[in-house]
């Protein structure tokens, strides 16, 4: 579905946000109050406008009360502009704010000032490094409640040439294998006797540590 989006702060977070929604076919407003990273980006989205995102009358020029979400993306440069400009985008009556936070007192400061959702890349990106250092095998992961989560891994060496019956992992680890990854094909239509090769990858849920003590078993 089609939506109208306004990205507020064009550094490399707010670029590739702005950039990853235009090719995803959605309608994308950029502001940011440098003009060299308002023209770097004139070329590949509908519209960026060069304006001062803490002003108020600025932003209800620009009718943003009509988009479908808000991003503020401002970064360390002005924490003090990212909470101005969340409050703003909430009076204003933007249905959606999502705001990039710095610190965990600068996100309870944007919810109190009306950010539907705090997002904190650095933090994210560090759990995530953190998580595949200590996981190596386990390729990627997403969260779908505090105690599941939908993983990729590759199939530990000790279980290749066994059956998914002889592994038995919803038994013994408490996980479901939901499909395999065998070269460019996905099967998700297992059968019992589906013999696990090396190189493949096991598309599985189950919580956190249960992923964690099948992943460890290399």
């Amino acid at each position: 579905m089609v939506g109208e989006f306004v990205v507020i702060g064009l550094g490399m977070f707010g670029r590739m946000v702005a950039s990853s929604l235009a090719s995803e076919g959605q309608s994308v407003l950029a502001i940011d109050l440098n003009e060299e990273e308002v023209n770097r980006m004139a070329a590949d989205l509908d519209s960026v406008v060069c304006a001062d995102a803490t002003d108020e009358s600025s932003l209800r020029e620009l009718r943003l009360e009509r988009m479908t979400c808000a991003v503020v993306a401002i970064g360390a440069e002005s924490m003090e502009a990212s909470i101005l400009a969340t409050a703003l985008l909430r009076q204003i009556g933007v249905p959606r704010i999502i705001a990039r936070s710095l610190s965990d007192l600068h996100a309870r400061v944007l919810r109190a000032v009306g950010a539907h959702e705090v997002v904190s890349p650095e933090v994210e990106m560090g759990q995530r490094l953190a998580y595949r250092l200590s996981h190596p095998n386990v390729l990627d992961r997403v969260g779908l409640s505090t105690h599941t989560e939908l993983a990729e891994l590759e199939v530990p060496a000790q279980y290749v040439g066994k059956t998914l019956v002889e592994i038995d992992v919803r038994r013994r680890f408490d996980i479901t294998v939901i499909a395999i990854q065998r070269g460019g094909e996905v099967i998700s239509n297992l059968r019992r006797d589906e013999v696990l090769r090396a190189g493949e990858v096991l598309v599985v849920i189950g919580s956190p540590d249960a992923i964690a003590r099948f992943a460890a078993k290399v």
